[in-house]
C-alpha cells in the first residue's frame, strides 16, 4: 500500500465512497464523496502530538475493541496517507468549539475545523472491483457465548493478540485476567457450510488459518494445551498438507465434530460440550480461551455497486464472473474486472493472482486509441422510433440512450452493447436491428425448419451461451432424444420476439420450445427476466384465442446440461404426440384471420 501511495500515476481516495458510475467501456464517469478528514494530509506529518492531548476515548476499530484509540487518530500503523484524521462525531472541539487542545498542539497546524465533504468525478477506462470481504458476525445467532463470554474470541481478535503490534505486543493474554491461558479452543465454520448458522459455502481460507495459529501458539507456547473442533480439514494449497501434518505432530489435538454448548465456569473458564463423530461419543472440554474461526461474507455496499455498474451476483452474494473458466476475472459488463474475495472466498495467494490478471485484463483494453466493438450490435432506425424508452429500460448494459420527454429517438452506446436482441425483441415499431440475428433472418429460418411436415417437427429456440451448448453437449455425449427437434439459435433467449412465436403457430408448429440460462446465471445479466414476462404474456393470448398455452414451453438449460436437454426433448416430444392435425388446422385458421 505505501509503493502504491508514492507511485506518481496512482491516486489514492481514501475516506471516499462511490456514489455514482455512468458511461461505458473506455468511457466511465465516477463520481467520489471524499469526506472531510479535518488534518491537512499534505502538511501532517504524523508525530501524534494532538493525540496525546485528545481527552476523547474510543474503542479502536483496527484492534477490534481490544485497545483504545483518541478522537484524532491514525486508523492503522503504516496507512497512506501518512495522516491523521479526527472523527468529528467524537470530537469536543467541533462547532461549538469546547476542547481545541489539538489545534493548539499542532505546530503544524494541519486540523482545520472547517473542513467539508468534496464530489469529485474520475474519469477513468475501465473499473476494477476490489471491494474485499466481511466478517461474519457471530453475535447473531451466539451459539458459543460470544457476547456473553469474554474469553471466547473470534479469530479477528486473536490474531491481534498474537500479532507484534497488537494491544498486548504479541502475548496471548485472557481478556478477564490478563494471564497466560494454559489451554485454547478453535471452532471451525462459525458462519459457514451450515446454512441455519451462517452461510451454506466454504469460506476456503478458515482451516488454514486456524493451522497457522495452533502453530503460532505451540512455537511461544509448546506446553499449551491446543484443541482444534471440525467439521473436516480442508487443506488443498500447495504445502498446506504439510502444514496441517506439522501441526498435529507439535501436539495439536483435532477433533471431529463440533460443539453443541459451551458455559461458563466459576473460574472463568469455559466448559465445551462436543459430539465426537468418530468416536461417537459426546465429550467435555474444559479451556481458557475460545477461539471461533469465523466465515466470509459479502462486502457491504456489494448490492448498490451492483446496481450502479449493472452486474450480476451468485446465490451466495458475490459477484459473479462472465466465465467460471474463460473469463475469470471479466465481469458482464464490459470493462468491468473483478479481484478478490469480491469475486469469491479467495487467500492471499489466490486475490494477488486474481489482481494480477485482473490488470492485465484492463491494459488489454487501456493500451489501444481505440476500441474494437462486437458485430453483433444493435441499430435503431430513428424514423420509426417513437422514443418511448422501452429499449433503454430492458438494456442490461444500460446500451441505449433516449429521453422520452424530449422525443428525441434512442441512440445505441456501441461500445457498450453485447448483443442481446432484448431491445429488439422489445420494441413494439420495430424500429431497432439486431445485426446477424435480424428479424427476417430469423422469420426465414422458421420458414425452412417447418416448410416440409412441420407437424412432426418441435420447434425450439435456443441461447447461444447455455442452452444451444447444452444441445451440443448433449450430442458429444451421444444422448439418445427425438431427432425431430430443430433449433434456432439466438444470442440470447431475451431475443425471442413474440412475433416469431406467432408465426411459428402459423406455419405449422405443434409445440415450441423457448431456452436459455438459468435465472441467476445468465450471460447478458438479468436478460432471461424479460423472456419470463415474454412467454407469459403469449400464454395469456393463447388462452384467451382458445389455444392450449402448454403448446409454448419455456425451459432453462445451461451448457453443462446435456442430460437434461435430452430430457426436455423427451418431454416436448411426448407433447407434440398430443397435438392432433386438425388443433393444428385450427391454429392456423385462428392466427390467420
Amino acid at each position: 500500500m505505501t509503493d502504491a501511495g508514492r507511485h506518481p500515476r496512482i491516486t489514492i481516495h481514501t475516506l471516499s465512497e462511490v456514489v455514482d458510475i455512468k458511461g461505458n467501456v473506455g468511457n466511465f464517469d465516477v463520481q467520489i464523496v471524499k469526506k472531510a478528514r479535518y488534518v491537512d494530509e499534505k502538511e501532517c506529518t504524523a508525530c501524534g502530538d494532538c493525540a496525546k492531548v485528545c481527552p476523547v476515548v474510543r474503542p479502536d476499530e483496527f484492534n477490534l475493541g481490544l485497545s483504545s484509540r483518541r478522537a484524532i487518530y491514525s486508523p492503522f500503523p503504516q496507512a497512506v496517507p501518512s495522516a491523521y484524521v479526527l472523527n468529528p462525531h467524537e470530537c469536543l472541539g467541533n462547532n461549538p468549539v469546547v476542547c481545541n487542545k489539538c489545534l493548539e498542539a499542532c505546530e503544524k497546524k494541519c486540523i482545520d475545523f472547517h473542513m467539508s465533504d468534496q464530489t469529485l468525478t474520475e474519469h477513468v477506462g475501465t473499473i476494477v472491483v476490489a471491494t474485499g470481504l466481511a466478517p461474519h458476525d457471530p453475535r447473531v445467532l451466539d451459539e458459543y457465548g460470544y457476547t456473553r463470554y469474554e474469553n471466547v474470541l473470534t479469530s479477528l481478535e486473536f490474531e491481534r493478540l498474537v500479532n507484534a503490534g497488537g494491544p498486548t505486543q504479541g502475548h496471548l493474554l485472557r481478556p478477564t485476567d490478563r494471564r497466560q491461558p494454559k489451554s485454547v479452543g478453535f471452532i471451525q465454520c462459525v458462519g459457514s457450510r451450515s446454512a441455519r448458522r451462517g452461510k451454506s459455502y466454504c469460506s476456503n481460507i478458515c482451516c488454514m488459518n486456524t493451522i497457522k495459529s495452533t502453530l503460532v501458539l505451540k512455537e511461544h507456547y509448546p506446553d499449551m494445551a491446543v484443541k482444534v473442533f471440525y467439521i473436516d480439514i480442508r487443506a488443498f494449497g500447495k504445502g498446506f498438507e504439510d502444514l496441517y501434518t506439522r501441526s498435529r505432530r507439535q501436539g495439536v489435538h483435532y477433533v471431529r465434530g463440533l460443539p453443541g454448548q459451551v458455559e461458563e465456569l466459576p473460574d472463568g473458564r469455559l466448559r465445551v460440550a462436543v459430539e465426537n463423530a468418530a468416536g461417537g461419543t459426546l465429550d467435555y472440554y474444559e479451556l481458557d480461551m475460545l477461539v471461533l474461526a469465523i466465515g466470509i461474507e459479502p462486502a457491504a455496499g456489494t448490492h448498490k455497486l451492483q446496481e450502479m455498474l449493472g452486474l450480476q451476483l451468485t446465490s451466495d452474494g458475490f459477484f459473479l464472473e462472465a466465465h467460471p473458466k474463460l473469463q475469470p476475472v471479466d465481469a458482464a459488463t464490459r470493462g468491468v474486472f473483478y479481484a478478490g474475495c469480491a469475486e469469491g472466498p479467495k487467500d492471499i495467494k489466490e486475490s494477488v493472482t486474481q489482481a494480477s490478471a485482473a490488470a492485465v485484463r484492463a491494459i488489454r483494453l487501456m493500451q489501444s486509441d481505440q476500441i474494437t466493438a462486437e458485430a453483433i450490435t444493435s441499430e435503431i432506425d430513428p424514423d420509426l422510433c417513437k422514443a418511448c424508452g422501452k429499449c433503454a429500460q430492458v438494456c442490461p448494459y444500460h446500451a441505449i440512450v433516449v429521453d422520452p420527454k424530449k422525443k428525441t429517438p434512442a441512440q445505441v452506446i456501441t461500445a457498450a452493447c453485447s448483443g442481446c436482441g432484448t431491445c429488439a425483441a422489445e420494441c413494439a415499431f420495430g424500429a431497432i436491428t439486431m445485426n446477424h440475428f435480424t428479424d427476417p433472418q430469423i422469420i426465414d429460418q422458421i420458414d425452412a425448419m417447418l416448410e416440409d411436415r412441420p407437424s412432426e417437427k418441435i420447434l425450439t429456440f435456443a441461447c447461444n451461451w447455455c442452452s444451444y451448448a447444452g444441445a451440443d453437449y448433449a450430442g458429444v455425449s451421444r444422448l439418445q432424444y427425438p431427432p425431430n427437434a430443430r433449433l434456432i439459435r439466438t444470442m440470447c433467449s431475451g431475443r425471442v420476439d413474440e412475433q416469431f412465436i406467432w408465426h411459428g403457430f402459423r406455419k405449422g408448429a405443434p409445440v415450441i420450445l423457448v431456452s436459455g440460462c438459468h435465472i441467476g446465471d445468465c450471460h447478458y445479466i438479468n436478460a432471461n427476466h424479460w423472456t419470463v414476462k415474454r412467454v407469459e404474456k403469449v400464454r395469456q393470448k393463447m388462452e384467451k384465442r382458445g389455444l392450449r398455452p402448454e403448446r409454448l414451453q419455456l425451459e432453462w438449460i445451461s451448457a453443462a446440461e446435456g442430460t437434461r436437454f435430452a430430457e426436455v426433448m423427451k418431454r416436448m416430444e411426448q407433447l407434440r404426440r398430443t397435438v392432433t392435425e386438425q388443433e393444428i388446422a385450427e391454429t392456423i385458421d385462428l392466427l390467420e384471420k
